[in-house]
């Protein structure tokens, strides 16, 4: 694996070496960027199951200033730090282990709020519709954020929710999906 594009574009970045965790392939993750960037002018990010870090190390070197990091696997936290170590972007970045909805819980207490969300849970084993009203419910997504889900296409998500629209759905070699909702702002006239 390699980071795609940006400041640290080229450098390679471990893996998980378990079956655990799917990482996005770069073709994929290209296309992802595609639609949410594919640069950012500062902002953050929260990868929720982030296994290597990939996803947002990618946002970090497209331009995103801060971003939390979190998986449950003690293997996948030890190669997210080794990835942070090797690119020198510590300052940038918080790593957790934890429970995806113990995080969003702690999230919601500190009052971060996000520009993305990266959701790319292990399918079939988390409830996808669970895990987004958790999310759009703790407010924990600015205006015009996004929630960037990585999905089985057989996996039906709701089609929107309370302040949020699907902004774009891509489907790839029938294995892999990304629906991507965005925050609207509601206009007060």
């Amino acid at each position: 694996m390699r980071v795609i594009a940006g400041e640290y574009k080229g450098n390679k970045i471990k893996s998980v070496p378990n079956q655990l965790t799917r990482p996005t392939g770069d073709k994929i993750k290209e296309s992802l960027f595609q639609m949410i960037g594919p640069f950012f002018n500062g902002g953050s990010c929260l990868d929720l199951f982030a296994g290597s870090g990939a996803l947002a190390i990618e946002a970090i070197s497209r331009g995103m200033e801060t971003a939390i990091l979190v998986d449950i696997q003690p293997k996948a936290i030890s190669i997210i730090y080794q990835n942070v170590n090797h690119l020198h972007i510590e300052e940038k970045v918080e790593v957790y282990r934890n429970d995806a909805f113990k995080a969003l819980k702690a999230i919601k207490k500190r009052g971060i709020q996000f520009d993305v969300i990266f959701l790319d849970p292990p399918y079939h084993k988390i409830s996808y519709n669970e895990l987004l009203v958790s999310i759009i419910s703790m407010n924990i997504v600015r205006d015009h954020g996004m929630i960037v889900c990585e999905h089985d296409p057989n996996t039906l998500l709701v089609n929107e929710f309370e302040d949020f629209i699907i902004l774009k759905y891509e489907e790839y070699n029938n294995t892999t999906a990304i629906t991507i909702y965005q925050k609207e702002v509601k206009s007060n006239g």
